[in-house]
């Protein structure tokens, strides 16, 4: 079944991804943290909009809830863990759970670190991902409120799915996080072939996402933490993988 996965740039840089199957009216919307846009986008294409995924409790991923809610009343499903932090939430799912939208699986995967509650779905029909602030185009989410072993475990449930899985991450920081990544990694080719990439989807006024989980697999550092050159740069060699995902964030957050 074919699915349409739309952006809907939000605050700075944030995306708010909608899912329509074609020949349906309803749709789904991720992380919707401002409603006004996505309402605007939903009244441009005659759609309505009856699901609501969160990935994680941030305001800039809930805040437009209430009022999309309000309108449209769309159900809103979130982690079970997080049900007292996420408004108007009615449906909770938990690690391993499988939902159905319009002949659409969903698979449901607890990804701690960012937050405690992070969750994650993954769309196997259109090999798609969307990860929240869990894992970033050549980066990852700081560790707010979860420890590096946690993401550490996460990042590596992301790195199992299939290399060809495309990566909906919720902030355009690919450029950005591209300056660090080539400072921790500079001979690294398939980096240096994926900035260029990025750089002139965005001198076109594309979004750099999603990306190949197979791309960030070869230039993302924080799934790059067995690389011996990622270990020798942090002064790591023989450290446990959780310290080296430690001073990688440490380092990364003191860069300038």
């Amino acid at each position: 079944m074919a699915l349409e996965i739309h952006f809907v740039p939000i605050y700075k840089d944030n995306y708010v991804y909608v899912l329509h199957v074609p020949g349906s009216q309803e749709v789904a919307a991720i992380d919707p943290g401002e409603a006004a846009p996505v309402q605007a986008f939903l009244d441009q294409q005659g759609w309505r909009l009856t699901e609501i995924l969160v990935t994680h409790h941030h305001w800039d991923h809930v805040t437009g809830l209430p009022a999309l809610k309000e309108v449209t009343g769309a159900r809103v499903t979130g982690f079970e863990g997080d049900a007292r932090r996420i408004p108007g939430i009615d449906r909770t799912v938990k690690d391993g759970d499988i939902l159905h939208c319009w002949g659409v699986e969903l698979q449901v995967t607890h990804i701690p670190g960012h937050t405690l509650g992070h969750i994650m779905y993954y769309i196997p029909q259109a090999q798609a991902l969307f990860c929240g602030d869990t894992l970033f185009s050549l980066g990852c989410g700081k560790l707010f409120e979860g420890t590096p072993a946690q993401l550490v475990e996460s990042l590596q449930k992301i790195a199992s799915l299939p290399p060809d899985t495309r990566i909906y991450c919720t902030h355009e920081y690919t450029l950005a996080n591209g300056l660090f990544a080539r400072w921790m990694e500079p001979e690294n080719e398939a980096l240096k072939a994926w900035i260029t990439e990025a750089k002139q989807r965005h001198r076109q006024g594309r979004p750099t996402l999603p990306s190949l989980l197979s791309t960030e697999l070869a230039a993302n550092p924080f799934l790059r933490l067995e690389v011996p050159e990622v270990r020798r740069k942090l002064g790591r060699e023989n450290a446990p993988t959780a310290e080296v995902m430690a001073m990688l964030r440490y380092a990364k957050e003191h860069f300038r």
